[in-house]
């Protein structure tokens, strides 16, 4: 048997069990936690329609993220469940503890700005706003947490596509969610409020590039899953997408409505298509006996290698 091989040519672990609402769930978890971030940013600065939209945006993917994950777990009930403990060593327990304190903010933000303009004049109501701008920001603190558990929650897997990439793959998450929140700012605010939404959007881009090409110069044997098949496509134009974003960002979204438009989406198509092709890599590894066998092997040979004392 070649020593790149497992028995037989199977694989020596299997898939994940996670089908592709696991990876939309991984994307709109990103957009959640950019769009937070970015809708306290606004009410610092008194950007109130990027605030709204921005609160907007987060609770509506938070909902998304949420029905995402209750279906990945496949009863409802097992959510809850999760909240019985707390395991700092598991990633799933922390990310649950995460949503739950990140929820409450961004739906007493949403809930304000959904509120009639007649209404906000009362007390109850100014009260509201006071608490909801508190848990609001509160919310924002903790949204690149949320940003970044769920690369956590697949390098600590035994998937080597995924495991492999541990170090690098947070910084690519976090980047890719600041993108797209910044890139939803652009698509939803007047041109005259959009200057923290471009301004974010581009750090998160830049950040999101270079961490993506550190994390290809370190992989080694695992970058074949991320540069070929349906993986290497949608990475590659997650790529395209971010630099077309970025270009237009800098350039043209300033000065031009549609422009902004335009930069935003590829932003979010690109943020989409990263979570995407990650997901879809970290299962072809799977697939294949070399992809675990042949880094465990040269784990073994350095560590015999290795001066003992």
């Amino acid at each position: 048997m070649s020593a790149d091989r497992s028995y037989y040519g199977r694989p020596v672990i299997k898939a994940p069990v996670w089908e592709a609402g696991t990876a939309a769930y991984l994307f709109t978890g990103g957009l959640a936690a950019g769009t937070a971030v970015l809708a306290a940013g606004a009410d610092v600065v008194g950007a109130e329609r990027l605030r709204r939209a921005s609160w907007l945006g987060s609770f509506g993917a938070l909902l998304a993220s949420v029905v995402l994950l209750i279906d990945d777990l496949g009863r409802p009930e097992r959510f809850h469940h999760m909240l019985r403990v707390a395991k700092p060593t598991s990633p799933m327990s922390i990310g649950t503890w995460l949503l739950s304190a990140f929820g409450p903010g961004v739906g007493a933000a949403a809930v304000w700005e959904l509120l009639p303009a007649r209404w906000r004049s009362s007390w109850p109501a100014r009260f509201l706003r006071g608490l909801s701008r508190v848990l609001g920001l509160t919310s924002a603190t903790i949204a690149p947490g949320i940003a970044t558990y769920t690369a956590a929650l697949l390098s600590q897997t035994a998937v080597p596509g995924w495991n492999e990439v541990r170090q690098e793959l947070p910084f690519v998450f976090a980047g890719s969610a600041a993108a797209a929140g910044g890139g939803f700012g652009m698509v939803s605010a007047p041109l005259a409020e959009a200057g923290p939404a471009r301004a974010f959007a581009a750090a998160g881009a830049a950040g999101e590039l270079v961490a993506s090409r550190v994390m290809e110069r370190r992989m080694g044997l695992i970058g074949e899953v991320y540069h070929h098949g349906a993986a290497g496509r949608r990475r590659r134009a997650s790529e395209l997408l971010t630099v077309a974003g970025l270009a237009g960002t800098v350039l043209v979204a300033g000065r031009s409505r549609a422009g902004a438009a335009a930069s935003g989406a590829a932003l979010l198509a690109a943020s989409a298509l990263q979570r995407f092709g990650v997901f879809e890599a970290g299962v072809a590894s799977t697939k294949d006996p070399r992809y675990t066998v042949v880094p465990q092997r040269r784990r073994l040979d350095d560590a015999a290698e290795a001066p003992t004392t």
